[in-house]
Protein backbone atom coordinates (compact mmCIF):
# COMPACT_ATOMS: atom_id res chain seq x y z
CA UNK A 1 0.00 0.00 0.00
CA UNK A 2 1.15 3.50 -0.20
CA UNK A 3 1.85 6.08 2.61
CA UNK A 4 -0.97 7.75 1.20
CA UNK A 5 -3.76 5.18 1.76
CA UNK A 6 -7.33 5.54 1.39
CA UNK A 7 -9.50 7.92 2.82
CA UNK A 8 -13.68 8.08 3.55
CA UNK A 9 -15.32 11.22 3.40
CA UNK A 10 -18.69 12.75 2.56
CA UNK A 11 -19.90 9.41 1.27
CA UNK A 12 -16.99 8.77 -1.16
CA UNK A 13 -13.96 6.25 -0.88
CA UNK A 14 -10.98 7.80 -2.04
CA UNK A 15 -8.31 5.87 -3.69
CA UNK A 16 -4.15 6.64 -3.00
CA UNK A 17 -4.03 9.15 -5.89
CA UNK A 18 -6.49 11.46 -4.39
CA UNK A 19 -5.41 10.49 -0.76
CA UNK A 20 -3.27 13.15 0.92
CA UNK A 21 -0.89 11.63 4.65
CA UNK A 22 -2.81 11.57 7.27
CA UNK A 23 -0.74 14.26 8.52
CA UNK A 24 -2.05 16.86 6.04
CA UNK A 25 -5.55 15.38 6.41
CA UNK A 26 -5.59 16.11 10.03
CA UNK A 27 -3.56 19.70 9.92
CA UNK A 28 -6.71 20.59 7.46
CA UNK A 29 -9.41 19.65 9.27
CA UNK A 30 -10.98 19.98 12.83
CA UNK A 31 -12.06 17.67 14.87
CA UNK A 32 -11.81 14.79 17.81
CA UNK A 33 -9.53 11.78 16.13
CA UNK A 34 -8.56 8.66 16.91
CA UNK A 35 -5.97 6.55 15.37
CA UNK A 36 -5.52 2.28 16.13
CA UNK A 37 -4.43 -0.61 13.77
CA UNK A 38 -5.25 -3.68 12.58
CA UNK A 39 -4.46 -7.09 14.65
CA UNK A 40 -4.10 -10.36 13.86
CA UNK A 41 -3.59 -10.38 9.97
CA UNK A 42 -6.29 -7.14 9.99
CA UNK A 43 -8.70 -9.70 11.49
CA UNK A 44 -9.58 -6.62 13.77
CA UNK A 45 -8.54 -3.42 15.08
CA UNK A 46 -6.75 -2.90 18.33
CA UNK A 47 -8.60 -2.01 21.83
CA UNK A 48 -11.15 -1.00 19.25
CA UNK A 49 -14.18 -0.40 21.88
CA UNK A 50 -11.35 1.75 24.17
CA UNK A 51 -10.37 3.89 21.00
CA UNK A 52 -14.30 4.42 20.56
CA UNK A 53 -14.86 5.58 23.78
CA UNK A 54 -12.08 7.97 24.01
CA UNK A 55 -12.86 9.42 20.54
CA UNK A 56 -16.42 9.87 21.71
CA UNK A 57 -15.30 11.59 24.77
CA UNK A 58 -12.86 13.84 22.91
CA UNK A 59 -15.73 15.45 20.99
CA UNK A 60 -18.04 15.39 24.24
CA UNK A 61 -15.36 18.16 25.52
CA UNK A 62 -14.92 20.07 22.51
CA UNK A 63 -18.31 20.42 22.23
CA UNK A 64 -18.75 21.77 26.47
CA UNK A 65 -15.43 23.98 25.85
CA UNK A 66 -13.47 24.32 22.67
CA UNK A 67 -16.07 24.00 19.80
CA UNK A 68 -13.65 25.83 17.74
CA UNK A 69 -11.80 22.72 17.59
CA UNK A 70 -14.47 20.83 16.14
CA UNK A 71 -16.10 23.04 13.97
CA UNK A 72 -14.01 25.14 11.04
CA UNK A 73 -14.63 28.73 11.28
CA UNK A 74 -17.54 28.83 13.69
CA UNK A 75 -18.92 32.20 14.36
CA UNK A 76 -21.77 33.66 15.65
CA UNK A 77 -24.51 32.92 12.85
CA UNK A 78 -24.67 29.62 14.12
CA UNK A 79 -28.21 28.62 15.62
CA UNK A 80 -28.41 30.06 19.27
CA UNK A 81 -31.29 27.49 20.51
CA UNK A 82 -28.22 25.13 19.89
CA UNK A 83 -27.24 23.52 22.74
CA UNK A 84 -23.89 21.46 23.48
CA UNK A 85 -25.61 18.27 25.10
CA UNK A 86 -24.67 17.03 28.64
CA UNK A 87 -21.59 15.32 28.99
CA UNK A 88 -23.00 11.95 29.90
CA UNK A 89 -25.80 11.96 27.19
CA UNK A 90 -25.95 8.55 25.91
CA UNK A 91 -27.35 9.47 22.47
CA UNK A 92 -24.24 11.25 22.07
CA UNK A 93 -22.07 8.23 22.20
CA UNK A 94 -23.90 6.02 20.50
CA UNK A 95 -24.61 8.52 17.50
CA UNK A 96 -20.95 8.89 17.42
CA UNK A 97 -19.80 4.81 17.51
CA UNK A 98 -22.42 4.22 14.97
CA UNK A 99 -21.45 6.29 12.65
CA UNK A 100 -17.66 6.10 13.07
CA UNK A 101 -18.25 1.98 12.80
CA UNK A 102 -20.59 2.47 9.67
CA UNK A 103 -17.77 5.01 7.65
CA UNK A 104 -15.15 2.11 8.52
CA UNK A 105 -17.02 -0.79 7.27
CA UNK A 106 -17.22 1.95 3.64
CA UNK A 107 -13.42 2.26 3.37
CA UNK A 108 -11.54 -0.46 5.34
CA UNK A 109 -12.92 -3.58 2.94
CA UNK A 110 -11.65 -1.60 0.18
CA UNK A 111 -8.50 -0.97 1.11
CA UNK A 112 -7.75 -4.77 2.15
CA UNK A 113 -9.01 -5.61 -1.06
CA UNK A 114 -7.16 -3.34 -3.02
CA UNK A 115 -3.36 -3.75 -1.93
CA UNK A 116 -3.11 -5.04 1.49
CA UNK A 117 -0.04 -7.60 1.27
CA UNK A 118 -0.58 -11.48 3.44
CA UNK A 119 0.59 -10.14 7.20
CA UNK A 120 0.16 -6.64 6.16
CA UNK A 121 -1.20 -4.61 9.45
CA UNK A 122 -2.86 -1.12 8.70
CA UNK A 123 -3.23 2.51 10.21
CA UNK A 124 -7.00 3.67 10.91
CA UNK A 125 -7.58 6.78 11.44
CA UNK A 126 -11.27 8.29 12.62
CA UNK A 127 -11.72 11.64 12.29
CA UNK A 128 -15.35 13.36 13.72
CA UNK A 129 -15.67 16.91 12.67
CA UNK A 130 -17.97 19.44 13.01
CA UNK A 131 -20.11 20.66 9.89
CA UNK A 132 -20.47 24.02 10.28
CA UNK A 133 -22.58 24.47 6.87
CA UNK A 134 -25.14 21.83 8.60
CA UNK A 135 -25.01 23.60 11.97
CA UNK A 136 -26.59 26.77 10.92
CA UNK A 137 -29.61 24.08 9.54
CA UNK A 138 -30.24 22.09 12.28
CA UNK A 139 -32.17 22.66 15.16
CA UNK A 140 -31.52 21.68 18.35
CA UNK A 141 -29.86 17.74 17.52
CA UNK A 142 -26.50 18.64 17.47
CA UNK A 143 -26.05 14.86 15.99
CA UNK A 144 -26.77 16.23 12.65
CA UNK A 145 -24.13 18.42 12.44
CA UNK A 146 -21.33 15.61 12.82
CA UNK A 147 -19.49 14.17 9.54
CA UNK A 148 -17.34 11.44 10.48
CA UNK A 149 -13.86 10.45 8.07
CA UNK A 150 -12.05 7.85 8.04
CA UNK A 151 -8.00 7.13 6.66
CA UNK A 152 -6.59 3.80 6.30
CA UNK A 153 -2.59 3.55 5.47
CA UNK A 154 0.17 1.25 5.98
CA UNK A 155 0.77 0.57 9.26
CA UNK A 156 5.28 -0.30 10.07
CA UNK A 157 5.37 -1.86 13.29
CA UNK A 158 8.21 -0.73 15.25
CA UNK A 159 10.94 -3.37 16.40
CA UNK A 160 12.00 -3.05 20.21
CA UNK A 161 14.88 -4.80 22.42
CA UNK A 162 17.25 -4.59 19.69
CA UNK A 163 20.24 -1.88 19.98
CA UNK A 164 19.67 1.35 18.15
CA UNK A 165 15.74 0.39 18.41
CA UNK A 166 15.09 2.15 21.64
CA UNK A 167 13.64 5.57 22.29
CA UNK A 168 15.55 9.11 22.23
CA UNK A 169 13.54 12.04 23.72
CA UNK A 170 14.10 15.54 24.96
CA UNK A 171 12.04 17.69 26.91
CA UNK A 172 11.08 20.16 24.59
CA UNK A 173 8.28 22.61 25.48
CA UNK A 174 5.22 23.15 27.58
CA UNK A 175 1.81 20.31 27.99
CA UNK A 176 -0.59 21.02 25.66
CA UNK A 177 -4.32 22.71 26.54
CA UNK A 178 -7.31 20.57 26.46
CA UNK A 179 -4.73 17.55 26.72
CA UNK A 180 -7.89 15.28 27.74
CA UNK A 181 -9.16 15.30 24.39
CA UNK A 182 -7.69 14.36 21.41
CA UNK A 183 -8.23 16.74 18.55
CA UNK A 184 -6.82 17.49 15.44
CA UNK A 185 -5.36 20.75 15.92
CA UNK A 186 -2.94 19.38 18.06
CA UNK A 187 -1.09 18.02 14.84
CA UNK A 188 -0.26 21.97 13.21
CA UNK A 189 0.47 23.31 17.12
CA UNK A 190 3.13 20.90 17.49
CA UNK A 191 4.92 21.90 14.78
CA UNK A 192 6.52 24.68 16.36
CA UNK A 193 7.87 22.28 18.87
CA UNK A 194 9.27 19.91 15.90
CA UNK A 195 11.80 23.35 15.66
CA UNK A 196 13.38 22.55 18.64
CA UNK A 197 13.97 18.42 18.20
CA UNK A 198 17.41 18.14 18.74
CA UNK A 199 19.04 15.29 16.27
CA UNK A 200 18.31 11.91 16.28
CA UNK A 201 15.38 12.61 18.86
CA UNK A 202 12.76 9.96 18.37
CA UNK A 203 10.15 11.55 20.82
CA UNK A 204 9.31 15.38 21.95
CA UNK A 205 8.45 15.59 26.03
CA UNK A 206 6.27 18.10 27.50
CA UNK A 207 6.82 19.60 31.06
CA UNK A 208 5.23 22.54 32.09
CA UNK A 209 8.39 23.41 34.66
CA UNK A 210 11.01 21.73 32.67
CA UNK A 211 11.26 19.30 35.67
CA UNK A 212 7.79 17.25 36.24
CA UNK A 213 7.64 15.14 32.79
CA UNK A 214 3.93 14.81 31.71
CA UNK A 215 3.75 13.22 28.37
CA UNK A 216 5.23 13.30 25.08
CA UNK A 217 3.94 14.97 21.66
CA UNK A 218 2.33 11.65 20.46
CA UNK A 219 3.08 9.34 23.45
CA UNK A 220 2.58 8.58 27.09
CA UNK A 221 5.99 8.80 29.60
CA UNK A 222 6.44 6.19 32.04
CA UNK A 223 9.19 5.70 34.42
CA UNK A 224 10.05 2.67 36.60
CA UNK A 225 12.05 3.99 39.71
CA UNK A 226 12.65 3.10 43.15
CA UNK A 227 10.84 3.61 45.51
CA UNK A 228 11.79 6.54 48.51
CA UNK A 229 10.90 5.96 52.55
CA UNK A 230 7.34 8.46 51.93
CA UNK A 231 4.71 6.03 52.90
CA UNK A 232 2.69 6.94 49.37
CA UNK A 233 -0.85 5.61 48.61
CA UNK A 234 -0.48 3.48 45.16
CA UNK A 235 -3.81 2.69 42.82
CA UNK A 236 -5.21 -0.48 43.70
CA UNK A 237 -3.64 -0.71 47.03
CA UNK A 238 -0.57 -2.35 45.86
CA UNK A 239 1.47 -1.18 48.24
CA UNK A 240 3.80 -4.68 48.23
CA UNK A 241 7.48 -4.78 49.57
CA UNK A 242 8.69 -4.21 46.14
CA UNK A 243 11.59 -2.12 45.78
CA UNK A 244 10.23 -0.12 42.99
CA UNK A 245 7.11 1.77 41.63
CA UNK A 246 5.89 3.00 38.27
CA UNK A 247 5.23 6.67 37.74
CA UNK A 248 3.08 8.49 34.95
CA UNK A 249 1.48 12.00 35.30
CA UNK A 250 -2.19 12.27 36.46
CA UNK A 251 -4.99 13.20 33.88
CA UNK A 252 -5.48 16.17 36.01
CA UNK A 253 -2.11 17.31 35.19
CA UNK A 254 -3.04 17.51 31.96
CA UNK A 255 -2.41 14.82 29.83
CA UNK A 256 -4.05 12.52 26.92
CA UNK A 257 -6.11 8.95 28.69
CA UNK A 258 -3.99 7.06 25.91
CA UNK A 259 -5.34 3.91 25.73
CA UNK A 260 -2.12 2.04 26.02
CA UNK A 261 -1.61 4.11 28.72
CA UNK A 262 -4.84 2.70 30.63
CA UNK A 263 -3.77 -0.80 29.57
CA UNK A 264 -0.42 -0.61 31.54
CA UNK A 265 -2.05 0.84 34.34
CA UNK A 266 -4.35 -2.46 34.10
CA UNK A 267 -1.81 -4.66 33.97
CA UNK A 268 0.44 -3.24 36.48
CA UNK A 269 -2.48 -4.13 39.07
CA UNK A 270 -3.51 -6.84 38.12
CA UNK A 271 0.34 -7.95 38.69
CA UNK A 272 0.74 -6.43 41.61
CA UNK A 273 2.89 -3.69 40.65
CA UNK A 274 3.10 -0.28 42.77
CA UNK A 275 1.80 1.95 40.62
CA UNK A 276 1.61 5.95 41.34
CA UNK A 277 -0.01 8.70 39.03
CA UNK A 278 2.49 11.29 39.59
CA UNK A 279 4.57 13.24 36.97
CA UNK A 280 7.95 11.85 36.83
CA UNK A 281 10.31 14.29 38.27
CA UNK A 282 13.69 15.11 36.21
CA UNK A 283 15.00 16.27 39.20
CA UNK A 284 14.80 13.21 41.03
CA UNK A 285 16.08 10.75 38.08
CA UNK A 286 18.94 9.48 40.51
CA UNK A 287 15.68 7.10 41.39
CA UNK A 288 14.73 6.00 37.85
CA UNK A 289 15.78 2.38 36.68
CA UNK A 290 14.56 2.46 32.99
CA UNK A 291 11.41 4.53 31.23
CA UNK A 292 9.32 3.36 28.44
CA UNK A 293 6.86 5.85 25.96
CA UNK A 294 3.74 4.06 24.97
CA UNK A 295 1.02 5.18 22.21
CA UNK A 296 -0.85 3.53 19.52
CA UNK A 297 1.65 2.16 16.90
CA UNK A 298 4.05 0.66 19.77
CA UNK A 299 1.06 -1.06 21.51
CA UNK A 300 2.36 -3.58 24.46
CA UNK A 301 6.07 -3.91 22.70
CA UNK A 302 6.96 -0.70 24.43
CA UNK A 303 5.89 -1.68 27.34
CA UNK A 304 7.03 -5.25 27.57
CA UNK A 305 10.64 -4.34 25.70
CA UNK A 306 11.23 -1.34 25.39
CA UNK A 307 11.18 -1.30 29.33
CA UNK A 308 14.48 -2.54 29.43
CA UNK A 309 16.18 -0.55 26.49
CA UNK A 310 16.45 2.98 27.45
CA UNK A 311 18.95 4.26 29.42
CA UNK A 312 19.49 8.36 30.99
CA UNK A 313 22.37 10.47 30.06
CA UNK A 314 23.27 11.87 33.16
CA UNK A 315 25.35 14.57 31.49
CA UNK A 316 21.97 16.13 29.90
CA UNK A 317 19.51 17.90 31.55
CA UNK A 318 16.87 17.86 29.03
CA UNK A 319 17.60 14.52 26.53
CA UNK A 320 17.09 10.74 27.45
CA UNK A 321 19.37 8.51 24.96
CA UNK A 322 19.36 5.25 24.15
Amino acid sequence: MTSAGFLYSKGIVFYPADTPPISTFLESNPGAYTTTRTHNNSASLLFWDRHLQRLSNSVKILLTSNPQFLFKSLNSTINPLLTPPPPSNPMLESTIKSLVNESINKVLPVALRETRNEGEELAVTALVTGNTEKLGEVKRNIFEALDVHVHVGSHVPHVFGVKGNGARVAVVGPGRNIAEAKYSDWVRLRKSLEKLRPPFVTELLLSNDGDRILEGCVTNFFVVCRKDNRNEKYLGGNENTLPYEVQTAPIGDGVLPGVIRQLVIEACLSKGIPFREVAPSWSEHEFWQEAFITSKPFGFYTFSLLLASIAFDQNSSNVINT
